[in-house]
């Protein structure tokens, strides 16, 4: 990766994780629990049009948890439910439609096992999974997909390192 490339690969990643971040801290009240809406979470799309957006939206939602004083089993298995779905989305960035699905399935799974061991949420695993599913589903496969699908059209003139 020549220099440039390079400079703008961490300018890209670095302004994703800002954007996440900041998304996390201004809706830090729906942005927790058993029943959450991450809005950062639509963010969780960009691997479709750079790989700069997996360390970017991973970064972000470690400094997110930071920010908010977060566990640390979330501050790390959230971050690593994040980098997981922004690789698997990555992968399948030639199918649009499918790039949803990672961020959706592996926060569902993971999320509610760090609510109840990090936060001693009673609820049960099968019942957060699903508050935590629908959430995902809400904030990646609407607002995700509605953000992919309006980056799309303008891709060219935002991202330069895919």
């Amino acid at each position: 990766m020549k220099r440039s490339k390079k400079t703008l690969f961490i300018t890209e990643a670095a302004v994703i994780a800002a954007i996440y971040t900041v998304l996390v801290v201004i809706f830090q009240p729906i942005s927790f629990g058993p029943i959450q809406f991450r809005i950062a979470e639509a963010l969780t799309i960009l691997p479709y049009f750079t790989p700069a957006a997996i360390p970017g939206v991973t970064l972000g939602c470690f400094l997110s948890a930071i920010l908010t004083a977060a566990d640390p089993l979330d501050m790390i298995f959230g971050s690593l439910a994040t980098l997981i779905a922004a690789v698997l989305s990555y992968r399948l960035r030639r199918h649009k439609f499918l790039v949803p699905i990672p961020p959706i399935v592996s926060n569902a799974l993971i999320i509610p096992w760090v609510l109840r061991y990090a936060y001693d949420i009673p609820d049960a695993i099968p019942f957060m999974m699903l508050t935590v599913g629908v959430g995902e589903v809400l904030a990646v496969g609407v607002l995700g997909m509605i953000l992919l699908l309006a980056l799309e059209k303008v891709k060219g003139y935002i991202f330069k390192t895919a």
